[in-house]
């Protein structure tokens, strides 16, 4: 069993809880987190919140169900609406439930879920004569699309990216910032969500419909950190908040990075 939630508190009630009933359970932080038990552990369900940074809950949950389509993901989140659950359904989730979480409701749905003493299965085999999987270094750059109505945010930006030694692509708003994800072909898009006409949060969707494989991190204004969570519940893969800590992003985007180059 794996509990993932950026929540400390939220993780031990749930691991508490699920020990007390004959779970042995893991824990994880962030979607990145998660998908490194998965792959190493290879638990036989996981409940997932949908709202954290290193990874939305539903990209996290379309990447455990590619790798293992029997893990049972149960879904926790208080960044519930009919569509999100909607998605989250249509991904393979056994549930959707909002919090504060009803307990019972969660034993309920993980119903017929291995215990303790089983026999995990066993690890995929690579097939006979297929390449091992290979990377460039984890600090090499990437193509960054930056999009933000702010000139000097956009310039500061580009700036920092560029002395980084990543190529950088920028657009004003959100109309150009579709156009351009698909013209070009980012690995990684730095959203803003606060733009006049389509906002980041209108933006996303289409963004990742013309173009999935493309790692989304979303800026925002320090009043806007509960759209940013909401963005994360819908496949963005993180979040920095504005004045941008550059260190932080720094690492947000070479792990998004990475993570692109290990699904490929």
């Amino acid at each position: 069993m794996l509990v993932v939630d950026d929540e400390v508190g939220i993780r031990e009630v749930l691991t508490e809880y699920l020990a007390v009933h004959g779970f042995e359970a893991l824990e994880a932080g962030n979607g990145l987190e998660a998908l490194l038990h998965v792959k190493h552990a290879r638990p036989a369900a996981v409940v997932l919140d949908l709202a954290m940074p290193r990874l939305g809950g539903l990209e996290t949950l379309k990447r455990i169900r590619a790798f293992d389509p029997a893990i049972a993901v149960v879904i926790a989140s208080g960044q519930l609406d009919e569509k999100v659950s909607r998605q989250a359904m249509a991904l393979g989730a056994r549930a959707v439930l909002s919090k504060p979480i009803e307990l019972a409701d969660l034993l309920a749905a993980l119903g017929g879920t291995e215990r303790p003493g089983q026999e995990p299965p066993a690890a995929p085999e690579r097939r006979p004569g297929s390449p091992e999987p290979s990377l460039r270094p984890a600090g090499s750059p990437g193509r960054v699309l930056v999009i933000d109505d702010d000139p000097d945010m956009r310039a500061m930006l580009e700036e920092f990216l560029t002395g980084s030694g990543h190529q950088v692509i920028s657009a004003a708003d959100g109309v150009a910032a579709v156009r351009e994800i698909v013209e070009g072909a980012p690995d990684v898009a730095l959203l803003d969500i606060a733009m006049p006409g389509l906002s980041g949060l209108e933006a996303l969707p289409a963004m990742r419909a013309v173009a999935p494989d493309v790692v989304v991190i979303m800026v925002s204004g320090a009043a806007n950190v509960e759209d940013a969570k909401r963005a994360l519940a819908l496949g963005a893969f993180d979040y920095v908040v504005k004045p941008v800590d550059l260190a932080h992003l720094a690492q947000s985007l070479q792990t998004a990075l990475t993570m692109k180059r290990l699904s490929m």
